[in-house]
């Protein structure tokens, strides 16, 4: 089969395209990558989540890694992705290799790769990596492998504590004691994912939901969006905690709830880190965000008189840039946000500290602390739907939106247009609208942002006549 890299890594459903012996392909494809590049002697970290067979996976990876003659550091357990990544980062490691699906559906799991810098593998890195798990299915190429037994016991494979490590570089990065000093409220949703714990043991009196081991993930996928998070808003519209923080099934993005009991948006949480970071923690640099986030950063950029970037959606597109320039923040829709000092690399877990930080400095809820700014720059609303669409619908979709055409949308005039990644139309008074075919699932998203909530929902639903569905 062809294997493609999306967004961040190769993911598949278990037993059907993500099968032992295509994971095995990628794996000694990624070894012959790690020679190519001389980055073999430098060894492989390996981490998994709590997916289904994620252990088993992971553990096939390093027999390949050990196989091929590569020294690797193998989590000792389940461990959150920024975890890993921060293990690749702090060792010097050639790269890394972690097995999670992140927010998929609990059929799929996946491989993403870190480079050696802690971030996500860029874009001219996994078109490498296809290229040569192509090549190698036509060649052939037989799997190099040891047992995981032999690697261990010829010490070509280790055991690595993944925690205290990150979990030290997480006590470096924000004030703990002044969070506990607070004793804000908190409860933390990890969706009974890798990020289980986590908050907890840092910040000691934090409640958590959700944290038993469930492959399943209690039925629906573990992506901290509002239709996930019921439990959790209604715990806050309860008035019994102040704050909740989400994880997504491997802790690299975040949600949250604010003390009203609403579901707080990546968009508001990147919105409040933003200012956060800029006015409370003094930190200056650029700032990037994805075609689909919030014009609120645009704004709040032009505010503090920084840099602004838009990338096509995927954080590997962000890494990028965080590494040639000198990038503050940089974040996206689904909740994907990284901070300048630390990796570039998603952190769901730093940024649920950094909100709780957030909380502490100022000793207001993240509803008060995003009306301040709104007051300032304008009230925003927004919403995105996800619709099933053939892949014949979607190809001539594409064709049709690429041809050009379109003057006006529910009744309003298109101002300019952004085709970078999907097909977004921008009106007049900085609204807009994002018609986004997926491009590894029969998905069509639909994105959408304006000051009025009659409006986005006027722009989606034109959209959806638009697409035919």
């Amino acid at each position: 089969m062809q294997i493609q890299f999306g967004t961040d890594g190769w993911r598949g459903v278990i037993a059907d395209t993500f099968t032992f012996e295509n994971l095995s392909l990628v794996a000694q494809a990624t070894m012959d990558y790690m020679h190519q590049e001389e980055l073999a002697d430098l060894g492989l970290v390996i981490g998994y989540d709590r997916r289904f067979l994620s252990r088993e996976f992971a553990e096939r990876v390093a027999g390949i890694a050990a196989g091929n003659g590569i020294r690797v550091w193998l989590s000792e357990g389940y461990a959150p992705t920024p975890a890993v990544s921060w293990a690749v980062f702090e060792r010097g490691a050639g790269l890394g290799v972690m097995i999670t699906a992140s927010h998929n559906p609990p059929r799929y799991n996946g491989f993403k790769v870190k480079e050696s810098f802690g971030g996500s593998a860029r874009p001219a890195t996994t078109k490498t990596l296809e290229g040569m798990v192509a090549r190698n299915q036509a060649a052939g190429r037989p799997v190099q492998a040891v047992t995981l037994a032999e690697g261990v016991q010829s010490g070509m494979v280790q055991y690595l504590d993944m925690a205290k490590p990150y979990l030290d570089q997480l006590g470096r990065y924000v004030d703990l004691d002044l969070i506990r000093t607070a004793g804000i409220k908190a409860v933390v949703d990890p969706m009974y994912g890798a990020g289980c714990g986590f908050l907890p043991l840092l910040i000691p009196g934090i409640s958590e939901i959700h944290g038993n081991e469930n492959p399943s993930f209690g039925g629906h996928p573990p992506e901290p969006i509002a239709e996930h998070l019921g439990e959790l808003c209604s715990l806050l519209a309860d008035c019994k905690f102040q704050v909740g923080l989400a994880l997504d099934g491997d802790a690299d993005r975040i949600g949250a709830v604010d003390e009203t009991g609403e579901f707080f948006s990546s968009h508001r949480i990147f919105t409040v880190l933003l200012r956060h970071l800029y006015e409370r923690k003094g930190v200056r640099g650029g700032v990037v965000k994805t075609v689909s986030t919030t014009r609120m950063i645009d704004l709040l950029a032009t505010k503090f008189d920084l840099p602004i970037f838009e990338t096509p959606i995927g954080f590997k597109h962000i890494c990028e840039l965080m590494l040639e320039h000198d990038i503050l923040m940089g974040g996206e829709e689904s909740g994907g946000l990284g901070v300048k000092g630390h990796i570039p690399e998603r952190d769901g877990i730093l940024m649920g500290l950094l909100l709780l930080e957030a909380m502490a400095m100022s000793g207001k809820g993240l509803r008060a602390l995003l009306e301040e700014t709104m007051d300032e720059i304008g009230h925003f609303h927004y919403s995105r739907i996800d619709l099933p669409i053939e892949n014949l619908a979607k190809q001539e979709l594409v064709q049709g939106l690429a041809a050009g055409g379109i003057e006006s949308i529910a009744g309003h005039q298109v101002a300019s247009t952004n085709f970078s990644d999907g097909f977004k139309f921008i009106f007049g008074d900085g609204s807009w609208l994002l018609i986004r075919p997926s491009g590894t699932e029969p998905v069509l998203r639909l994105y959408s942002e304006a000051n009025d909530p009659a409006k986005v929902s006027a722009l989606l639903e034109a959209a959806r006549g638009i697409a035919g569905v």
